[in-house]
C-alpha cells in the first residue's frame, strides 16, 4: 500500500511546520477541526510571536484562547497547551532536544498522562516533532483498513492501538534507522488517499487502491458502503493473508 500511493502522490512532506515546536502546537490544534481552521490559529499565534515555548510562555490564558479560537474548543486546548509548556520547563528546563531524548515508552506514558492528549496526539509528537520511529493511525487510516477488508477496527483506544501495531508490522523488515521516515510518509500518504477518496462517503472512481477491492468482490463504481456484516467478514478472506504487505 505505501508504495502504491508513494508512486500515486509522491512524498508528502508532513508536517507543515517550520519548528518542532510550531508542530507540537499545530498537534493540539488539529484535534477535532479542519486544518485549514488551524492554520488561521497558527498565523494568529505567529503574529503574535508565540510559536516559540519562550513566546506561548508570555501569552496570558487568555490571549492564547483568542489567538487559538479559530481551531475550535479554544478553552480546552488553550488549557492542555499551556500544560504541556509547564511540564516541559518543570521536567526539562524548556528543552525540546532534552524531552526528545526520553526512550520512546516513557515519553509516550509522560505524554499522554497530559491533559487534552491520547494517542493520536502523543503519537504525531512523537514522530512529526521530536522524530522517534512511532506510526500515527487516524480516521483515514481506519475507514481504508476496514473498508478494504485488512482490519477490522473496534472503536476507541483498543483499535486505535490495533492500526498502530499493524503498521508496525507492515514495516517489520525494513532498516530502524529507515521507520521514522517510513511511519511519517505512511501516515501523510493514507490522509491525501483518505481525503481524496476515503471520507464518510468512500469514492472509489480514480482511487490508486481501487484493484484492492477485487478481493472483497466489491464494484467501485457504486461508490457506496457495504453493510457492515459484509466487510467485517472479508477480513477472513484471502487479503488478510497479505495485509502486511499490502500496507
Amino acid at each position: 500500500m505505501h508504495d502504491v500511493l508513494a508512486n500515486a502522490y509522491g512524498p508528502q512532506h508532513w508536517w507543515p511546520a517550520e519548528t518542532p515546536f510550531e508542530v507540537i502546537l499545530g498537534a493540539y490544534l488539529t484535534q477535532n477541526t479542519a486544518w485549514k481552521s488551524v492554520e488561521r490559529s497558527l498565523a494568529n499565534l505567529r503574529s503574535a510571536g508565540a510559536l516559540t515555548p519562550a513566546g506561548l510562555r508570555s501569552l496570558s490564558l487568555e490571549d492564547l484562547q483568542t489567538l487559538i479560537r479559530p481551531s475550535g474548543f479554544h478553552t480546552r486546548k488553550a488549557l492542555a497547551l499551556k500544560a504541556f509548556l509547564k511540564m516541559l520547563d518543570t521536567a526539562f528546563a524548556g528543552s525540546l532536544d532534552r524531552l526528545a531524548a526520553v526512550p520512546t515508552d516513557d515519553l509516550r506514558i509522560r505524554l499522554l498522562a497530559l491533559p487534552g492528549v491520547g494517542p493520536e496526539t502523543a503519537d504525531a509528537i512523537l514522530l512529526y516533532a521530536l522524530g522517534h520511529p512511532i506510526p500515527v493511525a487516524d480516521e483515514y487510516l481506519r475507514r481504508i483498513a476496514q473498508r478494504h477488508g485488512l482490519h477490522a477496527v473496534e472503536p476507541g483506544r483498543k483499535g486505535y492501538e490495533s492500526l498502530t501495531q499493524l503498521t508496525r508490522e507492515a514495516f517489520a523488515t525494513d532498516p530502524p534507522t529507515r521507520l521514522a521516515h517510513l511511519f511519517n510518509e505512511f501516515h501523510a500518504l493514507a490522509m491525501a488517499v483518505g481525503k481524496a477518496h476515503c471520507s464518510r462517503a468512500q469514492h472509489c472512481s480514480g482511487c490508486p487502491l481501487v484493484t484492492d477491492l477485487e478481493h472483497l468482490d466489491f464494484v467501485p463504481a457504486q461508490d457506496t458502503l457495504r453493510d457492515e456484516s459484509h466487510r467485517l467478514s472479508a477480513t477472513t478472506r484471502t487479503i488478510r493473508r497479505n495485509s502486511m504487505t499490502k500496507i
